[in-house]
């Protein structure tokens, strides 16, 4: 029998995101509550998707 796991996305908070992108926390938030990124909200914290993130940067023009 396959065991094989489906992969999750790597999800990282807004502080996280900003230290990896070197892209402001407020400018982060502000894509989030205009959900032009993909995230989902665990209590006060904003959780996104990482790679989705990245591949939104790549298709701004």
């Amino acid at each position: 029998m396959n065991n094989i796991l489906p992969i999750a996305p790597r999800m990282v908070t807004i502080k996280e995101l900003s230290r990896l992108t070197n892209i402001s926390e407020y400018a982060i938030r502000r894509l989030c509550l205009t959900k032009q990124i993909v995230f989902i909200k665990s209590g006060t914290k904003y959780l996104i998707n990482y790679d989705r993130f990245i591949d939104y940067l790549n298709s701004i023009q």
